[in-house]
């Protein structure tokens, strides 16, 4: 089991205020990461996330930054690649949605929501990704999504965005598998959320997500736990450009 130990380790997260993200930072610090959460809200001291990566025995720094604002991403990417102590794993888990249909779906929500969730992470990875490059060593992880392999319905630009972030999850781990720098995914299933409230509160749309899915129930933030601390170990050493669903079988009905 020595090979999922992240002991000496430090790991950014990025959306690590809540949900998904709070739960990948609980689960590295439980793994033995020091953590630094980013979010555009996340208090500098105080927050859940500390208390849970705290709590596990590691340290935990706050960083806020708005990844709809591109300088604001390339400042942060830059900050990173230039502090004394290298990053080693970084989980691209920031995110936003917004539901409309195709014909309502503005050019503003659009292009925020290409930012945020696709261009960002770009940004924010290949500052950090070229440190790891460098030292022949890294794991990133990205947040992807089950509408990285679908449509969706009433979401076009977060489609577009999760379907490029299975592709730049490829394109990236094709460049820097040779230098010891593992680039991954998961993709989560239907989860319990800020994201899907409004779902969850449409019993009919809820009903009918829930008899997709095989494992019969929403997915809990935690459930992403174990394959975040897989991917950002050495075990997965051999892992590259996977984009790993974690959906109660879904994809699979």
């Amino acid at each position: 089991m020595n090979a999922f130990d992240l002991t000496g380790r430090l790991a950014v997260v990025t959306g690590a205020r809540r949900g998904i993200g709070r739960a990948m930072a609980r689960a590295l610090a439980e793994a033995g990461a020091d953590v630094i959460g980013v979010s555009a809200s996340l208090e500098e001291s105080g927050s859940e996330v500390e208390k849970d990566v705290t709590a596990a025995g590691r340290a935990f720094e706050a960083i806020r930054a708005d990844f709809a604002d591109p300088d604001a991403v390339r400042a942060l990417g830059a900050e990173l690649a230039a502090r004394d102590r290298p990053v080693d794993i970084l989980v691209n888990n920031a995110g936003t949605i917004r539901r409309a249909p195709a014909v309502e779906h503005s050019d503003a929500d659009w292009e925020s929501v290409l930012q945020v969730n696709l261009s960002a992470q770009f940004a924010l990875t290949r500052a950090v990704g070229a440190g790891m490059v460098a030292r022949g060593h890294g794991k990133i992880v990205f947040t992807a999504s089950l509408l990285s392999f679908q449509g969706g319905i009433t979401v076009p630009g977060y489609t577009a965005a999760k379907h490029g972030v299975a592709g730049l999850t490829k394109a990236l781990a094709n460049e820097w598998a040779p230098h010891g720098v593992n680039v991954n995914a998961i993709a989560p299933g239907y989860i319990a959320t800020d994201n899907t409230r409004a779902l969850r509160d449409d019993p009919a749309r809820s009903k009918a997500i829930l008899d997709r899915i095989p494992a019969a129930r929403w997915g809990n933030a935690d459930d992403l736990a174990g394959a975040t601390v897989f991917l950002a170990s050495s075990a997965a050493d051999y892992v590259h450009g996977a984009v790993i669903p974690v959906d109660g079988g879904w994809l699979g009905r």
